[in-house]
């Protein structure tokens, strides 16, 4: 099974990005399922209803989200309403929404897909993330009702994603790090067979502070003042992610590489036999 998950969708660019290349990437590299961080989609904080239909019509699968899950108040029913949307499962336990679904590909193979919010250094405190997982995990073994078991890790902390691949190595086909907007150069096949990035980047425009139009983030680090709020960059986005194909008997990992498409980032990407 081939699958393509792509980090968190910045504001327009990446929006605009999301449509111009995940066509041609979906059809060029067969992937059989894709997954799209989008919580930061809509002018940088949160996802509507709209931007989230546009983004899966584009070829996504499943869009996932983060701390920003509930910034746009009108995701607290499009949540409800579409289930390829998820939610952390370590969130308010009072949250719309789920933490993790099992989909199907178009050759009815199965594909778990969770997302878990990181504790280390976030802005609010969120239940353990570890047990969490290991509780969704142990009812889906891997190799069993699931061929391939995608985990989205949205934290700050570089230790803390690893802690959680390393977790997770022989349980999960693929671990890959969110939130930061920084693409990470470690995609691996742990030793028990997990594919794993400490971060998948972000897709937006690089020519910016983690997406953002680089005016205000400069003032505020050299003045300590600001003057107006955050406003996502528009320049061509950059897509980064990561892309991995997994055996359907195992569902472990056998071959992973990072993704690079358009804009500004030295381009790569899956070499197609």
């Amino acid at each position: 099974m081939r699958t393509l998950f792509l980090g968190d969708v910045m504001g327009r660019a990446g929006r605009q990005a999301i449509q111009e290349h995940l066509p041609r990437m979906r059809s060029e590299w067969k992937l059989d399922f894709v997954v799209v961080n989008g919580e930061n989609a809509s002018n940088g904080a949160g996802l509507t209803k709209a931007h989230a239909q546009g983004i899966l019509a584009a070829g996504a699968d499943c869009v996932t989200l983060g701390d920003h899950a509930f910034d746009q108040k009108e995701m607290l029913q499009a949540i409800e309403d579409d289930s390829r949307i998820i939610r952390p499962l370590n969130y308010a336990k009072s949250a719309p929404g789920i933490g993790h679904r099992l989909f199907s590909d178009a050759r009815g193979r199965k594909i778990l897909v969770l997302q878990v919010l990181g504790q280390v250094f976030m802005k609010r405190p969120f239940d353990d993330p570890f047990s969490a997982v290991d509780q969704v995990l142990r009812a889906h073994p891997l190799g069993g009702q699931a061929q391939m078991i995608l985990v989205d890790v949205h934290c700050e902390a570089t230790s803390e994603k690893m802690a959680m691949g390393h977790f997770c190595d022989g349980r999960a086909s693929l671990v890959v790090g969110t939130h930061t907007h920084v693409p990470t150069g470690d995609a691996q096949i742990l030793p028990k067979g997990t594919g794993f990035l400490t971060d998948a980047g972000m897709c937006g425009d690089y020519d910016s502070v983690i997406g953002m139009d680089k005016a205000e983030p400069l003032r505020r680090f050299i003045t300590g003042m600001s003057k107006t709020r955050f406003q996502p960059a528009l320049g061509e986005a950059t897509l980064s992610g990561v892309f991995v194909e997994t055996d359907d008997r195992t569902g472990k990992a056998v071959n992973i590489a990072m993704v690079r498409q358009g804009g500004r980032l030295q381009q790569s990407g899956p070499v197609m036999n």
